[in-house]
């Protein structure tokens, strides 16, 4: 499905260039799902106190924007992009395909949005999916309950604005040069906490699978 052009405002209409968004009916993963299995048993993270505050100041100050999920995370995909890119003009890396892509399937209430940018290790999963890397966070959020417009201005909705939608979330990604087996996976389920494995058959990138809510935000799967 092609998203409304009216969810994409500001520097996301800028990264469009890289977007290809399809139905599921006919999209040909870069990632071979149909190969992944897990070589590792999942290692169970608790999130933050500050980063479940902040998770519910989110929800709860932006339901009645709960489009602002797609943004975010194109935004998160550009950014990793550009950051491969960086890699490849240092050499570091091979030169490959700059995309994104985004698929529906609305059997299963699911959105997934899908780069082949840098990628993600373990310490990148935990510090950005798991964590609020700021110092001073916890005194700031704990300090601004009430002020969600201060508490967003400072860091940001990002990643955690798909949780306003979702059920379940799922990470899969593999780091440019990562010695983490053939890749990760991140796993949230509703609850306050996560889990981390290593998972095979993967190539570079981040492929985000969002389950959607039951009502409203099933929506975003057709």
């Amino acid at each position: 499905m092609s998203l409304p052009v009216r969810m994409l405002t500001g520097r996301i209409m800028r990264t469009m260039r890289y977007v290809a968004p399809i139905t599921a009916s006919h999209f040909t993963p870069s990632v071979p799902t149909q190969r992944r299995w897990m070589a590792s048993e999942p290692q169970r993270h608790e999130f933050q106190a500050e980063t479940r505050n902040l998770m519910d100041i989110v929800a709860k100050s932006l339901y009645s924007h709960s489009e602002v999920f797609v943004r975010e995370l194109i935004s998160n995909a550009s950014d990793a992009l550009e950051k491969r890119r960086y890699a490849e003009l240092k050499g570091d890396v091979a030169e490959g395909p700059s995309e994104i892509r985004i698929t529906t399937n609305k059997d299963k209430r699911t959105i997934t949005f899908e780069d082949t940018g840098i990628g993600m290790n373990r310490e990148d999963l935990v510090k950005f999916l798991g964590t609020i890397a700021k110092s001073g966070s916890k005194d700031f959020i704990e300090n601004n309950k009430e002020n969600a417009e201060a508490v967003i201005g400072q860091f940001g909705v990002g990643f955690y604005s798909a949780f306003m939608v979702a059920d379940s979330v799922v990470v899969t990604t593999r780091k440019v040069g990562s010695s983490d087996a053939d890749g990760l996976q991140w796993t949230w389920n509703g609850d306050n906490s996560y889990e981390i494995a290593e998972t095979s058959g993967l190539q570079t990138g981040t492929k985000i699978e969002i389950r959607l809510k039951v009502g409203d935000s099933a929506t975003y799967a057709e």
